[in-house]
């Protein structure tokens, strides 16, 4: 059992689930407040809605024993110009009280498993550089810091885009502008 699969065993009757569009009346509310909790950006309930509307089967969350809401993650998965077809994840959140139990990487874990199924080639995110906790859990995960997005967010603080390359070979493939003559393909990094 690794650390990880331990640290889960320490909340007892711990449920993974799938959002459903049937149920948004009674998940959307509570996933709001959850994320707003957490996140630097104030997301509108449009925001909310153009992720969870598209693709709910790519939002999963973590409920307690009494079916309480304590973590979410939100993800989408959409071709990219680069011609990947790229999955990203919007927002991950778990409430204070249950960090560190393993709760926000096996969310992460789901997500990742969900959009490798769906043959995705890549997946990315953006996240404060000082947020170490987060960078911690992603890195652990394999992901990788690929660009430095300076006064990114709203609050003017410096993100980091960072990328698992889930297929061989999809990090060297370049963005393909329309301008290109004869199909060439030319890189914008």
């Amino acid at each position: 059992m690794s650390a990880h699969e331990a640290s889960l065993t320490n909340v007892p009757e711990l449920h993974f689930v799938q959002y459903h569009i049937s149920k948004e009346e009674e998940y959307l509310p509570v996933i709001r407040q959850l994320i707003s909790k957490d996140l630097s950006e104030p997301y509108s309930i449009y925001v909310y809605r153009y992720f969870l509307l598209q693709w709910p089967d790519l939002c999963y969350m973590a409920q307690d024993a009494d079916q309480n809401l304590i973590g979410v993650v939100v993800s989408k998965l959409e071709h990219h110009r680069s011609g990947t077809h790229r999955g990203y994840i919007a927002m991950l959140a778990v409430e204070e009280a249950h960090r560190g139990k393993g709760i926000a990487t096996k969310l992460v874990r789901i997500a990742i498993d969900a959009m490798a199924q769906r043959n995705a080639d890549e997946i990315v995110l953006e996240t404060e550089i000082t947020n170490t906790a987060s960078l911690k859990l992603y890195e652990g995960l394999g992901f990788l810091r690929s660009k430095r997005l300076y006064r990114y967010y709203l609050n003017g603080n410096t993100a980091f885009r960072l990328v698992l390359y889930l297929k061989e070979g999809t990090g060297l493939k370049c963005p393909v502008h329309p301008s290109a003559a004869g199909g060439e393909m030319r890189s914008e990094y």
